[in-house]
């Protein structure tokens, strides 16, 4: 009998030792060494979609190498495309990630259902066929060329992929499949880079995309090695809120286009519907005006939009004010308290202030900042502002309005949804040139506006 081998590996890294170590030699993290059996097969591993083991591979010259332009495989869904750069790339990687529940077998169930010019192969190792059936029907799409495989071993799967020659493959999950070349459970990080490796070399020697669905933790990190990330091509993450209809699709990696996009759904009865206009199901319409609140115009990736920014702002009944933020960086609204303190007169030491943004979105853009000031403003003074006007600013540490980018796409959001005014700073440039239905207020101090607005 062969004698059973072990070894470690850093749940953090994937790095692996023959021996116990407190501390990570590759990403120095502590307590991260877990012992797994990785028993391999002694036989050299062959490759089941190959009509031989034979390797051609030899070295070239980079100017010898001819490229071959492919065509993205443009999916019904605009809004994947969008997070892809504009459409699947052959021989790509995808690796999706989300919380449990959030949809995301739902989704990309729906949208290779919809590729009817695919051969699509279905891979689930949680799932049985009556399941994927069921949620098939509930979505309603039809396929004649769609095939359900459930299976974890690796081996039996490219067998199946070898007779059906499929040009998408989805895997759910990925932390569920099993390499007979290794003794450890599935799941375990042996498994998982094992496994993804195989995907890896299959896709990019076939040129046929393959999306890996994968597990996170419990503190939102992806389940697995961090060199799981690095292999692959393309990174996105399913974000949402189990209490709120929309989801969020953002990029995190991607060797094929922008990591600023973002794709916006709507959890229905029949699957994942996509937002094309997401500005209207971010701004509220109420016929009564309400202090604390303005509208910002933001940018995620090359899509403007238009969200509403809430404000409370309280006197203090303990000793230290609360400051409390939902979906907007606490240091950041620390650091415009402070700016309002210094340079307006506002004294907001003894309040408490709470801060959130609308639709459960996680706001990153600085130029949401003159939205956020003036929302805190509108509550202090108890004055609400007018639902035609919005803001667009970053705010500098002396007062001064900062310019933003791409400020004549987030004027045109604002003009195609009826706004009748939108502040911006004085030293952005924009399209002078261009008849606007919309009137700009171009200001260069918050004392300025604070006049315009309030008085």
């Amino acid at each position: 009998m062969s004698k059973i081998k072990k070894a470690f590996f850093c749940k953090n890294c994937g790095h692996e030792t023959p021996k116990w170590a407190g501390k990570c030699p590759s990403c120095n993290e502590w307590n991260t060494f877990t012992e797994e059996i990785i028993h391999k097969d002694s036989s050299p591993a062959k490759e089941s979609w190959k009509e031989n083991g034979n390797s051609n591979s030899k070295s070239i010259e980079l100017n010898n190498v001819q490229t071959n332009e492919h065509e993205r495989i443009i999916t019904k869904d605009d809004e994947l495309n969008r997070v892809l750069g504009g459409g699947i790339v052959p021989g790509s990687l995808v690796l999706v990630a989300g919380e449990p529940g959030i949809g995301k077998s739902t989704l990309f169930l729906q949208d290779a259902l919809m590729l009817h010019e695919l051969r699509i192969l279905y891979i689930s190792g949680e799932e049985s066929e009556q399941q994927i059936k069921m949620r098939a029907n509930r979505i309603n799409v039809n396929h004649d060329a769609f095939y359900l495989l459930t299976e974890t071993s690796t081996q039996t799967i490219f067998q199946e992929i070898k007779k059906i020659k499929p040009q998408l493959v989805i895997v759910d999950s990925i932390q569920t499949l099993q390499s007979p070349y290794l003794d450890s459970s599935p799941g375990t990080i042996s498994q998982i880079r094992e496994c993804t490796a195989e995907f890896q070399r299959f896709a990019k020697e076939t040129q046929t995309p393959v999306f890996l669905i994968g597990h996170i933790t419990k503190d939102g990190s992806i389940a697995g090695p961090k060199l799981l990330e690095h292999m692959v091509d393309t990174v996105l993450q399913f974000e949402g809120d189990q209490h709120y209809a929309y989801r969020i699709l953002r990029t995190t990696k991607n060797r094929f286009g922008s990591t600023a996009e973002l794709g916006i759904y709507e959890m229905t009865g029949v699957g994942m519907k996509p937002v094309t206009n997401p500005s209207d199901i971010l701004i509220n319409q109420k016929e009564e005006q309400l202090s604390g609140i303005a509208i910002g115009a933001t940018m995620e990736g090359l899509r403007p939009l238009l969200i509403e920014v809430q404000a409370l702002v309280t006197p203090s009944v303990y000793g230290t004010p609360q400051r409390t933020a939902s979906g907007f960086d606490l240091r950041r609204l620390q650091l415009l308290l402070a700016v309002l303190e210094k340079r307006g007169g506002f004294h907001f030491g003894t309040k408490d202030v709470f801060v959130n943004i609308a639709g459960g979105l996680k706001i990153e853009d600085p130029g949401i900042d003159l939205a956020m000031v003036f929302a805190l403003l509108s509550s202090y003074e108890d004055v609400p502002l007018s639902q035609k006007i919005c803001f667009a600013g970053e705010i500098g540490l002396s007062g001064e309005i900062r310019a933003v980018n791409r400020i004549d796409q987030r004027i045109s959001e604002a003009e195609k949804l009826g706004f009748e005014k939108i502040v911006i700073s004085k030293y952005n440039r924009r399209n002078e040139n261009k008849t606007l239905g919309i009137k700009t207020v171009s200001v260069a101090l918050i004392e300025e506006v604070y006049r315009t607005i309030f008085q």
